[in-house]
């Protein structure tokens, strides 16, 4: 699966269009990884805790976004992009989406 945030692939022509593909999910953290980071904040830098969480929830959208993408015959995603919004304190949705198409080399 080819995956970019460009408008076109390079290499590439695309012979059909499927439309909006994405991956969904909602994290929040467990009171103890909450303490942990509030611990990591009371120093400064760089706030592990929180890094490893927003990677998880973007590696999680990202895996269903191809999921999706795959399940309407893709062998592409183009214009891909990912949006994040606190659904309330602690808790936020990741959102990947794309355009999923099919392409092949020119």
């Amino acid at each position: 699966m080819f995956v970019t945030t460009a408008d076109t692939l390079e290499g590439y022509r695309i012979t059909r269009q499927l439309g909006v593909v994405r991956g969904l999910t909602v994290r929040s953290r467990s009171i103890i990884g909450n303490v942990g980071g509030a611990i990591q904040s009371l120093f400064g830098g760089n706030l592990s805790i929180y890094v490893e969480l927003a990677e998880t929830a973007r590696r999680e959208a990202y895996e269903l976004l191809v999921k999706h993408a795959e399940e309407v015959g893709a062998n592409a995603i183009i214009a891909m992009r990912y949006d994040a919004n606190e659904i309330m304190e602690g808790i936020t949705e990741v959102l990947a989406y794309g355009t999923a198409v099919r392409v092949e080399p020119v």
